[in-house]
């Protein structure tokens, strides 16, 4: 058994050994072995020109992974911290995300890092930007909640041919351990976490853990999916669940306006309206920067009793 973090360290050292284009880039991953030290040890394996510290400049180490890409290289990029993602908008965005689009040729890069609430990281060390990166053509958005799946999932994304943002929550790094697989799992599949026949919860990352949590307050009631990959997205699976029992609750970490609820709530109402016995749910974070404050940090998340409250309502409509 092996932690969240090992195991997304293990795929980059398997990624890493496998394919000499592999290369890592980004601040202090070398000696230091990056942030959350999930880097620790590579560089003495496998050397300074392939886990390569960079200066503090997302802007550069962004652009520094689409040259590489474009020559035929395969780099992964770490963020201290996905918040930092922002200072490299225009290369991710308008640059790695349209390559394809342009020349016919994609960025083969991966950018990974660290995000989620939960360790009192206040504002700039807490955000959870999946939706942000949810509407830009070109750019593949995966969020893991198991050491399996960040392993299996991180070496999918790594052979890639086309950018993909992976999403780390910082909470699960070392409070979850798992049995790893021996290769990638695919990008775009869901993953049943539970069974029931009266309502969906469909949710993602940490939020994958309280929602199992809960559905076991409702005995046989409450199904949870774990989305995994929030682009591609599993459609089938979602609506294949919510078509068997009707009801649906989407359950996630970032703020509720213009998040992945909206999104999946909008896909529901247009193509399954008429399986519907009760409103599309969403429990989501308030539309409001993440509290420094334990105390109110914990208000703030939308944890386990928030979600029971609304499986309750629902399973009563």
């Amino acid at each position: 058994m092996i932690t969240m973090l090992e195991a997304i360290r293990q795929a980059l050292h398997d990624e890493l050994a496998s394919d000499e284009k592999v290369v890592l880039i980004g601040q202090d991953i070398g000696d230091f072995g990056g942030a959350f030290k999930v880097t620790q040890g590579l560089v003495d394996e496998f050397g300074e020109q392939r886990v390569a510290d960079t200066p503090i400049s997302e802007s550069a180490m962004i652009g520094a992974a689409i040259g590489a890409s474009m020559v035929g290289l395969k780099p992964v990029v770490e963020m201290q911290f996905i918040d930092f993602l922002a200072c490299g908008y225009n290369q991710l965005v308008n640059f790695a995300g349209k390559l394809r689009y342009r020349l016919g040729q994609g960025a083969s890069l991966v950018v990974r890092g660290p995000c989620g609430a939960g360790v009192s990281g206040s504002a700039f060390h807490s955000q959870s930007p999946e939706s942000t990166y949810l509407c830009v053509p070109g750019i593949k958005v995966v969020y893991p909640s198991t050491a399996e799946d960040a392993y299996g999932l991180l070496r999918s994304a790594i052979q890639d041919p086309d950018p993909v943002l992976f999403l780390e929550h910082k909470f699960l790094y070392r409070r979850i351990k798992g049995e790893i697989g021996k290769g990638p799992i695919p990008l775009g599949q869901a993953a049943v976490r539970r069974r029931g026949n009266g309502l969906t919860v469909v949710t993602y990352g940490a939020c994958s853990h309280t929602a199992q949590e809960v559905a076991e307050q409702f005995g046989d009631q409450v199904e949870v999916i774990d989305l995994r990959c929030l682009q591609p997205l599993d459609e089938a699976c979602l609506f294949e669940s919510v078509k068997r029992t009707n009801k649906v609750v989407l359950y996630h970490e970032s703020q509720k306006t213009l998040g992945v609820g909206a999104e999946l709530s909008a896909r529901i109402g247009e193509q399954l309206f008429e399986y519907l016995d009760g409103p599309v749910t969403r429990v989501a974070a308030p539309d409001s920067p993440v509290p420094f404050s334990p105390n109110l940090e914990k208000f703030w998340l939308p944890g386990a009793e928030q979600l029971a409250q609304a499986c309750q309502k629902l399973l009563a409509y």
